[in-house]
């Protein structure tokens, strides 16, 4: 199957993939029965079940599966294959899994390598708050080992901000399951007092994280004024990625840290922090906010290109990223 055209560079508008409208693949008992058998029979039962699921999803999701494959293509050359395909669902689905123990608070389960954390941790400590802005890579819940290398756990506060509604049946089943003390704090974007919520929640030393590799389609024209999609060279090819998240931070006045919780096979997840930018300082002329605007975001996408090559089996995102199906 050949790979098709992407949008052109210099198009005035890029369009945006609809991922926010796209059905949710759960099922609400199929969830309950993986999460039933994670907890009572342990993770090396539950990941037996995993094959069956991923052989499923790569026979019968063609649109995915497409997806995927122009991904790696990319990511690893045109060698890229079945196994290849087979080995990224799995890697998917190992990180869904891990969830459920990360939510458990079942940290001896795995071997979780921290590196970059320090600066995070001074930012959350002095009450400053920070960003701290991902992708759909890897595992954010793997995040939390990085507080069993704090001075003080307890001071290390993660709050998530999200659209909900695209993966509400998931979220609602591993809420369910997490111990009260280790449930996410969710900051639902596109809600009312939004802001305000996360302007406490960073001024309370909060740390704030997003994943950023994603635009959200049918955006209002008060959102476009405030933020901006750019074509940006991403694995050889233009896609769009949003300015938003760092015009967020540079209205906040915080640093903003890079983040990725990469699941490295087995039970290993090798979690890495590394400062992006540092708008805590105010800038009153116009166009040096927008140059380190700029700065900021091409420096998020060349970190998170380098890390697809990295680790190729990492990089969640399902659906049609370049924008190639639309064109």
């Amino acid at each position: 199957m050949s790979i098709a055209q992407p949008p052109e560079a210099g198009d005035a508008k890029p369009r945006q993939a609809d991922w926010a409208r796209a059905p949710e693949r759960s099922n609400m008992l199929a969830l309950r029965v993986i999460c039933w058998i994670a907890l009572r029979c342990g993770r090396p039962a539950a990941r037996l079940v995993l094959h069956p699921v991923c052989l499923y999803f790569l026979l019968f999701a063609p649109t995915p599966r497409r997806h995927i494959k122009r991904y790696l293509f990319r990511a690893i050359g045109p060698r890229a294959g079945w196994a290849d395909g087979y080995r990224l669902l799995h890697a998917f689905a190992s990180t869904v899994l891990d969830r459920i123990y990360f939510l458990r608070g079942r940290m001896d389960l795995f071997d979780v390598r921290v590196q970059g954390n320090v600066p995070v941790e001074e930012e959350a400590l002095a009450g400053r708050g920070a960003f701290m802005l991902g992708a759909h890579m890897g595992s954010f819940e793997a995040l939390g080992g990085c507080k069993h290398h704090a001075p003080r756990p307890e001071d290390l506060r993660i709050a998530m901000l999200m659209y909900p509604d695209n993966a509400r049946q998931i979220n609602a089943v591993l809420e369910a399951i997490a111990l009260p003390e280790l449930r996410p704090h969710i900051i639902a974007l596109g809600r009312p007092h939004a802001m305000l919520a996360l302007r406490e929640w960073l001024d309370g030393g909060g740390l704030a994280g997003l994943l950023a590799d994603r635009t959200l389609a049918g955006a209002d024209e008060a959102d476009a004024q405030r933020s901006s999609t750019v074509p940006l060279p991403f694995l050889g090819v233009p896609a769009p990625f949003n300015d938003g998240p760092f015009r967020l931070a540079a209205l906040l006045r915080r640093k903003v840290f890079f983040m990725a919780g990469l699941y490295a096979g087995g039970a290993r997840y090798d979690v890495h922090f590394e400062l992006l930018a540092d708008f805590s300082e105010r800038v009153t002329d116009p166009a040096e906010r927008e140059r380190r605007i700029r700065a900021a975001l091409e420096s998020y996408v060349a970190r998170l290109e380098a890390l697809c090559r990295a680790y190729p089996y990492n990089w969640f995102n399902f659906h049609d990223f370049w924008l190639e199906d639309s064109a």
